[in-house]
């Protein structure tokens, strides 16, 4: 496959591991836990296709109106993911990032968020973002509030707020738009995920299930992207706008 015809930014909404475990008789719990296979498995696919950026919808804000019993199981193994997978994750150079309203989450996590983002710091083979108590919305939100205190203070004109202004207020900054975004299980929807980043992104659905997806379905993802035209709002072949 052509690096030129791979993503730049690869996100997905891991969506499916509750079906997948009532499918099987199991707890819900069962089905999150079976999902972590998936994602090593795409984390390591991606960095050896040559993707610079994975962004995984690890837990969004509205996760947690979830029972607590699933919400607290979700941070433990987020905890321990964190304290078991970090070192092999450095030595594959692999950085770890987050975004989100990450001081929702408990004490103990964000310990653990910020020993692995400070190890892997100086990676650069892949970065692996986790979105953690993360809404699309919710960035919006919180940027538009921070031009606004910048501006009440007198460190930024009104009228000078364009896109480039409202980027550098985002939870990354300098992270690149989406180019595609996967979402796995039957359903065909944002669910208010990176809504500034994917103003241009390629949809890719699958009914293939978290826990079920591994690198030939990932590799057919892309191979399908690789197919699109992108014309970022341009008629093919030309620089006009589309009518």
């Amino acid at each position: 496959m052509s690096l030129s015809r791979v993503p730049r930014h690869l996100a997905i909404i891991m969506d499916g591991n509750g079906r997948w475990a009532t499918q099987r008789g199991l707890p819900r719990i069962m089905g999150h836990r079976a999902g972590i296979e998936s994602v090593r498995e795409v984390v390591k696919a991606c960095r050896d296709t040559g993707i610079e950026w994975l962004t995984l919808f690890t837990f969004s804000s509205e996760n947690w109106r979830r029972p607590k019993e699933e919400v607290s199981f979700l941070m433990n193994m987020l905890r321990e993911l964190l304290a078991r997978e970090t070192e092999e994750l450095h030595r594959n150079g692999v950085r770890i990032r987050c975004m989100g309203r990450t001081t929702m989450l408990p004490a103990e996590v964000q310990e653990e968020l910020a020993r692995a983002m400070e190890k892997t710091k100086d990676n650069t083979s892949l970065n692996l973002v986790l979105a953690l108590s993360y809404g699309g919305q919710a960035e919006i939100v919180d940027a538009a509030r921070t031009l606004a205190e910048r501006a009440l203070a007198g460190e930024l004109d009104p009228a000078n707020i364009n896109e480039e202004a409202f980027q550098t207020c985002l939870y990354i900054p300098e992270m690149p738009p989406v180019d595609l975004l996967i979402r796995t299980s039957t359903e065909l929807r944002i669910s208010n995920f990176m809504l500034w980043q994917i103003a241009y992104a390629e949809l890719y659905f699958t009914e293939t299930l978290w826990p079920d997806f591994r690198k030939p379905d990932l590799l057919k993802a892309i191979e399908d992207f690789a197919r699109r035209e992108r014309r970022f709002g341009s008629v093919g072949g030309s620089d006009s706008l589309e009518q």
